[in-house]
């Protein structure tokens, strides 16, 4: 089988943790990393064994060896990175979140139908086998009916308003940084959009959202989600039915998942992956790109917009 060509756009943290795991899948190869100065470049491409290291992204778009971008800049250069790598012919994975507001997001999602290239939302949790375990189980009916959904994420971080995570210019906020977490297990899990919105939230002293707890219906369940810069949540997830509760410790990066009956586990996966688990969805991109598709039905664009929709209504209501 022919190898699909990778170039990464940035040599931060999430395109290290990717490439990690990229070097291990078998049809995929990484032939071009491009920074904003190319000594980071270069650093990078050494570390991975990568053999062209470009000093700014258009370049490396135009090169006509790369099948695909994987995209891991701050929040606010997504929509534009994005766009010129599908102008340039790039199938694109971009990491979440997609962009930083719905009309940026459909921008996009137009923009990669008409150029006839897959975009789609580095949304890794959902491809994870233990995700997917707790889908698998939800539609056998394994609890029942659903009645609630309770999903959080947070840890401590300390307050630096230079930081990209505390930057109201970078899109920062624990909102779009960990709250999307949430909000996109439990659109994947329920597929039933949020209404009746209740958020509590508190701000950093210079106004970005550092705590956010957002109450809402979710069909006829009721969902309560959290996100944080400020307290380590459990960091788990957990769908409770009249027949049993579904647990998902650890869920963004879910190595199990577990069914009880009352107090007792009566079922359990194990996922005994060596990677982080970014290979799950760079094989979904590559199998979709070989299909000659746009996007995936597992994160579809229409679900990478309704998550743009959420934020946007549960931004609104900040305090």
């Amino acid at each position: 089988m022919q190898k699909i060509k990778w170039g990464i756009v940035s040599a931060g943290r999430i395109c290290s943790k990717f490439c990690s795991d990229l070097i291990h899948v078998e049809d995929a190869e990484i032939v071009a990393v491009a920074a904003r100065n190319l000594d980071s470049a270069e650093k990078f491409a050494k570390q991975y064994g990568i053999k062209k290291a470009y000093e700014g992204y258009q370049t490396m778009f135009d090169d006509p060896e790369i099948d695909v971008v994987y995209i891991g800049t701050p929040h606010t250069l997504h929509f534009e990175n994005a766009r010129d790598a599908i102008l340039a012919g790039k199938h694109v994975l971009c990491e979440k979140p997609l962009v930083v507001s719905p009309a940026q997001c459909k921008t996009l999602c137009d923009l990669a139908k008409e150029k006839n290239v897959f975009l789609m939302e580095a949304m890794w949790t959902y491809f994870l086998p233990a995700i997917q375990k707790a889908k698998e189980w939800l539609t056998q009916g394994r609890i029942g009916k659903v009645h609630h959904i309770k999903i959080d994420f947070g840890y401590p971080m300390a307050y630096a308003p230079d930081s990209r995570e505390f930057s109201a210019e970078l899109a920062g906020g624990c909102l779009f940084d960990m709250g999307i977490y949430p909000l996109a297990v439990a659109w994947f899990l329920l597929e039933k959009d949020l209404s009746n919105l209740h958020v509590f939230n508190e701000n950093a002293p210079n106004g970005v959202d550092q705590d956010v707890i957002i109450i809402a219906d979710c069909g006829d369940t009721k969902a309560s989600l959290a996100a944080s810069f400020k307290s380590n949540l459990q960091n788990a997830a957990h769908i409770i039915g009249d027949k049993g509760i579904i647990a998902i410790p650890h869920f963004s990066r879910a190595t199990t998942c577990e069914l009880y009956d009352g107090d007792d586990c009566v079922d359990k996966f194990v996922d005994e992956r060596k990677t982080y688990g970014y290979d799950f969805e760079a094989k979904e991109v590559m199998k979709q790109i070989r299909l000659g598709k746009i996007e995936s039905s597992i994160m579809p664009h229409s679900t990478s917009l309704k998550l743009q929709e959420q934020i946007h209504s549960i931004s609104e209501l900040f305090s």
